[in-house]
């Protein structure tokens, strides 16, 4: 039943109903996941007005809760299952979006040199510059073909994680130019014909000359490597928790996990940006040399990358029970914990980033004892009453036996929390 209200009412006799990858068509794998996501969203929004419920749960808070939170989780995994079809349909078309790119990024610096050599005249450097935008073209083509399955020439940049990586397409960006660069001298020397001509052009490649834009090389490919390190080694240690994306996006460059701009992200995307920005002026200026990238800029490109390096470390943190209480409603008299009573377990970190989608709230457990209890999703006009990050409510199952008994929280990211001692009476 959820699946075929996922499907948005689909029609029953059409060929694609929804389930296609076709991408664009109308039933083909996004619009299947749009239907999918309002289909869910609706129907959340009818159980937080206490609508839809059957009436042999209704009477009672705890039986009505559990069924919407079964319901609710069965159409999630049905959301999430046309969400991770979507992602995958979209990353093998993006292939051929890269590739229309590339090419049109050198149609476009063929225009300008075009453009601009009226009146100047076409010269040979300018014939060296198409030559090695067609060579870095053709590298990047062949990438786009090999891996055409996973993104296509943005494939390197594309974490395991799922969302674009800013350290990998900020050092991406500066491997290609620097490479351009250099192709661009190598086709210049190719083609001078005098001796002075061929040292100057050699001379062009001295470290002295080029020291600034070779030192910010290796730092933004050795804080690519590093973070990536930094990630990893926090990740196993659980101190910082990941949850995959459906697929990447251009956002992910300037946003955290959850979709929030990220400043340090964002800092280290914009100056490299001005940065590569200015040593192409300078190589356009001088094409006979490497970019001399002046130390000033320099150094403010490697602040930034310290800057976004120091937030990687920064970032993240575990999941942390800090008290387990007896839930109470209004009016209710306080008493001790016992055994089919609601606890309130207060703390921080339940939530990951990115895991506040109803797939993610549903794989959240609560380990009382020897028994592992599913945080209940209960829902409200928008989102979620329960779990939150700071506070999750569970019940005691009758097969937790009296006395002190262990809490212990698995996050959505299945990264546990401390343990928690509780007194369970009978």
């Amino acid at each position: 039943m959820a699946v075929q209200e996922a499907r948005g009412g689909a029609d029953a006799e059409g060929v694609h109903e929804g389930g296609c990858g076709c991408g664009d068509c109308p039933h083909g794998a996004r619009e299947g996941h749009r239907r999918a996501v309002a289909a869910f969203l609706r129907r959340r929004d009818e159980f937080a007005a206490g609508q839809g419920l059957p009436t042999a749960v209704a009477h009672s808070p705890s039986a009505s809760r559990q069924w919407v939170s079964e319901e609710l989780t069965q159409r999630a995994e049905a959301v999430a299952e046309r969400g991770r079809a979507e992602g995958e349909m979209w990353l093998t078309r993006l292939w051929l979006r890269t590739l229309c790119t590339v090419w049109g990024a050198v149609v476009a610096l063929l225009l300008g040199e075009a453009l601009t050599a009226i009146g100047a005249g076409w010269t040979t450097a300018r014939t060296a510059a198409l030559l090695a935008a067609l060579v870095v073209a053709g590298a990047l083509s062949a990438a786009c073909w090999f891996h055409r399955a996973r993104g296509g020439a943005l494939a390197p940049v594309i974490g395991e994680d799922h969302r674009m990586s800013t350290s990998r397409s900020v050092a991406v960006c500066w491997v290609l130019f620097i490479g351009y660069a250099v192709l661009l001298l190598a086709a210049r020397l190719a083609a001078a014909s005098d001796h002075a001509e061929r040292d100057a052009l050699i001379s062009g490649l001295d470290l002295a000359r080029g020291a600034g834009v070779v030192t910010v090389l290796a730092v933004v490919c050795g804080i690519a490597v590093l973070v990536r390190r930094v990630v990893g080694l926090r990740i196993l240690a659980q101190r910082l928790q990941k949850v995959p994306a459906h697929r990447p996006r251009a956002a992910d460059l300037l946003t955290d996990d959850s979709g929030g701009g990220a400043f340090t992200d964002i800092q280290y995307v914009a100056i490299s940006a001005v940065a590569l920005v200015f040593a192409a002026v300078r190589l356009a200026r001088r094409p006979d040399q490497l970019p001399d990238l002046p130390w000033g800029l320099a150094v403010v490109v490697l602040i930034s990358a310290a800057t976004y390096l120091a937030g990687k470390y920064a970032e993240g943190g575990r999941a942390v029970i800090l008290s387990v209480v007896r839930a109470r409603e209004p009016g209710d008299l306080d008493g001790p914990i016992r055994t089919g009573d609601d606890i309130e377990i207060r703390g921080t970190g339940f939530v990951p980033p990115g895991a506040r989608t109803a797939e993610r709230l549903s794989r959240m457990v609560v380990r009382i004892g020897a028994v592992d209890v599913h945080v209940p999703l209960v829902p409200v006009t928008g989102g979620f009453r329960n779990p939150t990050d700071t506070v999750l409510t569970a019940p005691v199952p009758a097969d937790v036996e009296p006395g002190s008994v262990e809490v212990q929280v698995v996050t959505a990211a299945g990264v546990p929390t401390n343990r928690y001692t509780v007194q369970i009476t009978e």
